[in-house]
């Protein structure tokens, strides 16, 4: 099943012709600013694995004000009966932020409305209308200015291959309306629940606790009664966009007991596999020991008991494939950073835990007269623009793991995460990360929104602590919004959410070919677009028939079988 699915616009002539309004759509990895003219493009190609979601644009523009009431994709359906439902179809309309200044280094900036929260149609859980000071509709589109809906698509997992289709009709105040034809080719593979690639995001819940405490005592907002609730969206969304939903932190944290030491009980172990399954989570952030003992060489048996306390949990929890990580420094950037890493990494590994030590350092020694890390660090997670292939490489021998992350932008040029960077910086990391067998993505924060009054409106969210007066980072620490602008308590995604979400999926399908003994093959196909951290193809049409290739030999080496 090799063929390519269409997506084919229709607009009435005289629908035209009376609103002089246009309609199109995109599917590239690309942000579409308030600027951008429309396109005579009216067809767009989509495709996807089994348990994969995939992404369109629909981009609307006329040269005099319109409302648009509604954006409605009908049920997807094959002409033998087969059919995806639209409940496994998500609605957004594309919120715009003003930004005025660049972040650092941003040479190609311009001055503009530049789209990234996504307002959902629906409460994601209980999918009621919604009310809040920010709609996605009914939406007025002023004159001569671009706006966007973005729709996701969940192809369920036991969904049939074959070519679906359907209709996305655009209808406005005036009785206008465009019907878009959708035809989807679904490949004959499918998705694994639980993602290869493993993440480490944070908690948006325990973010959004400090935001809203702070906002509180400032007497500017109320602090959420259901966190409960909160969690479970915010979970939800983050598996959803195949990144690890972070459990309450309390539950891998042994508790002492004269008795038996140390021990995590086991409802809390029934709790977390609930939680593990539920979200198909494949990698746990466990409490750092260093927060609960002074020393761990005088307080060595101790410690070692503690993390046996987790060993055992991590038996009951029966879940092999999570790996389970203590974040034990970030950034040690002199040699006291340096000794307390060797100091704490050492006689952690010493227990022989199942808990591996993850430090944010690049595996070259960073100076000389700090000495190294080695024999202190499980997982080693450098900043893109620090990345060593070589030290890498010798790490990986030893049986060691390599993550990767960013943080604002680095002198080098690296695929930087800011709103003003393209969209395709988010897509790109995880080829990358394949092409160097780097199994990991961490960042920072998902929902950094202290430094600003509204993160809806001032994307500049984090000032760098040695210039808080000076320049800013648009979007850094942010891949989320406070969903209570649109009507509810948790949080609604972002455009580079999506981007790094279809990273993650090309990702999967790189890690299927190499299950199958092709990683020669899936090589030949990423290097030409992602050959390193530093040289990587800026064109997003390179990333989608790069895609489309290796679906097409994922798909003849399941037919040769």
């Amino acid at each position: 099943m090799n063929r390519l699915c269409y997506i084919i616009l229709i607009i009435p002539l005289t629908t035209v012709a009376m609103a002089d309004w246009h309609v199109w759509t995109e599917t590239q990895t690309v942000s579409v600013v308030r600027e951008s003219p429309s396109r005579a493009s009216t067809t767009v190609h989509l495709s996807a694995a089994r348990n994969e979601w995939i992404s369109f644009q629909i981009l609307v523009r006329s040269d005099a004000p319109l409302v648009i009431q509604d954006v409605v994709l009908s049920e997807i359906k094959t002409q033998g009966g087969g059919s995806i439902p639209a409940d496994n179809f998500h609605l957004f309309r594309q919120h715009q932020i003003h930004l005025t200044e660049a972040t650092p280094r941003n040479e190609s900036f311009k001055p503009g409305w530049y789209p990234d929260p996504l307002i959902p149609f629906r409460h994601p859980m209980t999918h009621a209308p919604l009310a809040g000071r920010i709609k996605a509709i009914p939406f007025q589109v002023p004159a001569n200015e671009t706006h966007g809906f973005w729709i996701d698509i969940h192809v369920p997992k036991e969904t049939q291959p074959g070519i679906y289709s359907g209709t996305a009709r655009i209808s406005t105040d005036g009785n206008l309306e465009a019907l878009v034809s959708v035809e989807l080719t679904v490949w004959d593979f499918v998705l694994p629940d639980t993602p290869t690639m493993q993440t480490a995001f944070g908690s948006p819940v325990q973010a959004m606790q400090s935001y809203y405490k702070k906002r509180a005592k400032e007497r500017k907002e109320t602090e959420p009664t259901d966190w409960a609730a909160i969690e479970k969206q915010c979970s939800k969304l983050m598996s959803e966009n195949r990144i690890n939903a972070a459990p309450p932190s309390d539950l891998f944290l042994p508790t002492f007991d004269r008795r038996t030491v140390y021990q995590i009980p086991v409802d809390r172990v029934d709790v977390l596999r609930r939680f593990v399954d539920e979200y198909h989570v494949n990698a746990i952030q466990v409490p750092n020991p260093a927060e609960v003992f002074k020393d761990p060489l005088r307080d060595r048996d101790k410690l070692h008991a503690w993390l046996k306390a987790i060993d055992v949990a991590a038996v009951g929890l029966n879940r092999p494939d999570v790996i389970l990580y203590t974040y034990l420094s970030d950034e040690p950037n002199d040699w006291e950073a340096y000794q307390y890493v060797r100091k704490w990494g050492k006689a952690i590994r010493d227990a022989k835990s199942v808990v591996k030590v993850l430090v944010t350092e690049q595996t070259k020694p960073q100076d000389a007269m700090w000495g190294d890390l080695y024999g202190a660090v499980d997982i080693w997670c450098p900043l893109f623009a620090l990345f060593d292939p070589i030290s890498s490489l010798r790490r990986q021998e030893q049986g060691e793991i390599i993550w990767a992350y960013t943080a604002l932008c680095q002198e080098q040029r690296t695929p930087w995460w800011h709103i003003d960077y393209p969209l395709l910086n988010y897509r790109v990391p995880a080829w990358i990360a394949w092409r160097y067998a780097v199994k990991g993505l961490l960042y920072w924060a998902m929902c950094h929104w202290t430094e600003v009054e509204d993160p809806w409106t001032d994307a500049r969210t984090y000032r760098h602590p040695k210039t808080r007066f000076g320049k800013a980072y648009n979007g850094e620490g942010t891949l989320v919004y406070p969903a209570r602008a649109v009507g509810y308590d948790g949080i609604v995604p972002s455009l580079r959410l999506k981007a790094l979400r279809n990273g993650i999926q090309d990702y999967e399908y790189l890690s299927i070919l190499q299950r199958l003994g092709l990683a020669e093959e899936g090589r030949k196909i990423v290097l030409p677009v992602a050959n390193s951290w530093f040289q990587w193809n800026e064109d997003p049409a390179a990333y989608e028939k790069a895609r489309e290739d290796l679906a097409r030999l994922i798909v003849s080496v399941g037919k040769s079988r």
